[in-house]
Parts: C-alpha cells; structure tokens; sequence
C-alpha cells in the first residue's frame, strides 16, 4: 500500500508539492519541512537449514491472498544493524536460531519504494511460524523456484553463485504485499 503524505508533521500546515530542479517533493511553506520520501530499508534472508540437509525456507505472508511462497523479510528497526536485524526477523517469524550470516547484495525495489538488503542465512531449529506466516515450505536449491522480481532476483543470483541456474516462475501481476 502506499500512501501519500497530505500534511507537515512537524506543525500540521497542508503540505505543497514543489519541484526543486530534480524532483517534484512535498514541502511545508509555514516551517519549511521537506518530505523527501526516501526508500525505506527491507531486510531479507535466504534460510538455508543446516539441521536439514540444507534445504531452503519459504514462507507464505498470511495477509497474501494465492499460494506465493517468498523469502522471510522486515523491516529495519531505528537503532539496530542490518545483521542484527535480519536475526531479529528470522527469529522473530520462525524460531530458528542463525548461527552464520552474509550479505546477498542490496538491490532496490522501486515499486514500494524500498531497498532490499538480502542476507544469506544458515539456521537451525524448530520451526514455530510467528502469526504473521500462514505456512512454509523447504526446498532443496535445484528445486526451488524463483520470481522475477525484488527478492526472488537475490534468490536467483545466490543459487547462481552456489553453481545452480534458477529456474523461475511466471507470476500473475504482482501484489504490492509482496517482496
């Protein structure tokens, strides 16, 4: 969902947009706050189970409508590493414990206004879903399947650099809840 700020927060006076020879931003014109509507930063883990052959963890968002299984990600807290923070998410949504953790790449997702930070994670555990996840899936790496967008290009460049070719699914038009 995205949505469009209409009024300052610092002294609540309607905002204006204004072009300031690059970009068309909201601005206030009583105390002169600018919106500048930066990409939010998206944490995202690629679970590989150590504790099971090493199979890969998906899951479905339970606010997802369809059967779309994805990456386990969240949003970045104020004060917190992007490491410590995709820990946080993994446990947070699974249980499972990581016990090795590195950087995937970083790639943007323009469509919600986000950078993406994926993370290559090895955990291990039980797997208690967190009321957020509907159900999850393992996935050996040659069987699991990829989509053209956000996190599924980081899971496509991580198999690759593990020797597999991605194999990838055709997604009907995307869902602004998904990464």
């Amino acid at each position: 969902m995205t949505y469009e700020y209409r009024f300052c927060p610092a002294c609540a006076t309607p905002l204006v947009r204004v072009h300031d020879g690059e970009r068309e931003r909201l601005r206030c014109a009583a105390c002169g706050y600018t919106h500048w509507n930066n990409p939010t930063p998206v944490l995202a883990a690629i679970i590989e189970l150590a504790d099971r052959g090493g199979q890969l963890l998906l899951a479905r968002n339970a606010a997802w409508s369809g059967r779309m299984f994805a990456l386990i990600t969240g949003f970045m807290e104020a004060g917190e590493s992007p490491e410590d923070g995709i820990r946080r998410e993994i446990a947070e949504e699974t249980s499972l414990q990581v016990s090795e953790l590195s950087l995937v790449g970083v790639s943007d997702f323009q469509r919600l206004n986000q950078v993406i930070i994926t993370y290559h994670a090895v955990a291990h555990g039980p797997i208690v879903l967190s009321p957020e996840l509907a159900e999850y899936k393992l996935f050996t790496p040659q069987t699991v399947r990829c989509w053209r967008a956000g996190t599924g290009l980081m899971l496509a460049q991580w198999l690759r650099s593990r020797g597999h070719e991605p194999q990838f699914i055709d997604l009907p038009r995307p869902d602004a809840s998904s990464t």
